[in-house]
């Protein structure tokens, strides 16, 4: 028999192959930080003996969820600024409240609850964007999640770096710093368009290419922006970009909620990817994403959250029952969205979005033992008669049970192992206490 680390028996196994494959009574076995073995539990329970059993017989085991897009430390700005537009909620809160807050003790530790949150709904793997991203590693690589992560790049100072220039040099020595790093990996992140100087979105792509890492922004996020780009341009943005030769399989773009047909074919002919972020989209009146229309296409599109000032949390199953049925009303069709499309958004194409598809987002061998197993002994999760329908329509993140990755139980019986939860909480409320008295003041000095 061979010997292996950890066995996850019992219970139904979604693999996310591109086969669909669903194991009725399954078990997934482990050996270090790879899956070794995933096939019916009998078969595998004769070929392999585990130090640590892992029971779950009323469990649905599947990957771990990918959120495509968040900002991790915002998480100590939940319910800061709701109900207004994009602009007025950028211009008159966020902006000014990171100014006067942000530092890397806000970073570590809104970094660290947005950890706790996301491993307790079964994320394994985030994308950030934010300030302090050295930070947010850190959080992340002691929660033991697997990331992508940039500092955020804008042509005025941010409170970290005082010029695009420190930005650049700033994100660099991440990459050098996490080179290589088995959890932590980094990109070059300039926040939009509107936000950034040609030059400093040239720049932001030559410092990409020198590593071979992701070039991520938002893009197109609503009609007043897209509009704002067209007359910056002289063209539309995706036209731009094309044209000076920002685009490739490593473009990642944000939002793209105002995207047309040229859009997508531009996007197509180039390789570039999409997250999906509705919950945000649709809390700032953004608009819809064409979700459809890119897939149709043939563009790789993910699934986020956004940060918590925008949605305001973290659970990428609400986010994947809204993705489905705000794609249905919005077209009037209920085949638009299908409950395995949006899960394949948050787990295999969501790894395809992050260049992670060789590394997560399916239980096949040779993949990083990246999973989580929900608990179906539950009243609204009775009776089972479909796997995906339940994980988008039924299932929310208080549902995960256990959370498995690169190899390591990171939750078990729903109480974290690497974090210690309450005193995150404890510290971000501290946080948010300061937040609070400098948002009145700035308000009172509007007035």
């Amino acid at each position: 028999m061979r010997e292996v680390d950890t066995l996850i028996a019992g219970g139904r196994v979604l693999v996310l192959d591109e086969k669909d494959t669903i194991i009725t009574e399954g078990a997934v076995a482990v050996i270090g930080d790879r899956i070794v073995a995933v096939g019916p539990r009998a078969e595998i329970e004769k070929q392999c003996i585990a130090r640590e059993k892992i029971a779950a017989p009323n469990g649905l085991i599947l990957p771990g969820l990918v959120n495509g897009h968040t900002h991790a430390a915002m998480a100590c700005f939940r319910g800061i600024a709701d109900d207004m537009d994009l602009m007025e909620w950028l211009n008159n809160y966020i902006f000014p409240a990171e100014a006067q807050n942000v530092d890397p003790e806000l970073a570590y530790w809104g970094s660290m609850l947005a950890c706790a949150e996301m491993i307790k709904s079964g994320t394994t793997t985030f994308s950030d964007m934010y300030i302090f991203e050295a930070e947010t590693a850190r959080a992340a690589k002691e929660a033991g999640m697997r990331c992508l992560l940039g500092e955020v790049l804008f042509d005025f100072p941010s409170p970290n770096v005082k010029s695009p220039a420190e930005g650049l040099a700033y994100t660099e020595k991440l990459i050098q710093t996490w080179a290589d790093d088995p959890l932590i990996n980094i990109m070059v992140e300039p926040h939009g368009l509107y936000t950034c100087a040609a030059d400093v979105l040239k720049s932001a792509k030559v410092l990409a290419d020198r590593y071979r890492v992701p070039l991520a922004t938002h893009l197109l996020e609503n009609r007043a922006e897209a509009q704002q780009l067209t007359a910056k341009f002289g063209m539309r943005a995706t036209r731009w970009l094309e044209k000076n030769g920002l685009l490739d399989e490593r473009f990642i773009a944000f939002h793209c909620v105002v995207m047309e047909e040229e859009d997508l074919r531009i996007f197509a002919d180039h390789g570039c990817k999409i997250v999906h972020n509705p919950e945000s989209n649709m809390k700032l009146a953004s608009g819809i994403a064409p979700v459809p229309a890119m897939q149709k296409s043939g563009l790789v599109v993910g699934l986020g959250t956004d940060g918590c000032a925008s949605n305001n949390n973290l659970d990428l199953y609400q986010e994947m029952d809204t993705a489905a049925k705000l794609a249905k009303v919005a077209s009037l069709d209920p085949t638009a969205l299908s409950a395995r499309t949006v899960l394949r958004m948050a787990t295999c194409e969501g790894a395809k979005v992050l260049g992670m598809e060789n590394l997560v987002g399916s239980l096949e061998v040779g993949k990083k033992a990246d999973l989580s197993i929900i608990d179906m002994n539950k009243p609204h999760l009775t009776p089972l008669y479909n796997e995906y329908s339940h994980l988008v329509y039924a299932v929310n993140g208080a549902d995960v049970d256990t959370v498995m990755i690169n190899g390591r139980v990171v939750m078990k019986n729903r109480q974290l192992l690497t974090i210690d939860e309450a005193e995150a909480m404890r510290r971000v409320r501290t946080i948010a206490a300061r937040v609070q008295t400098r948002l009145k003041e700035h308000q009172a000095q509007r007035r």
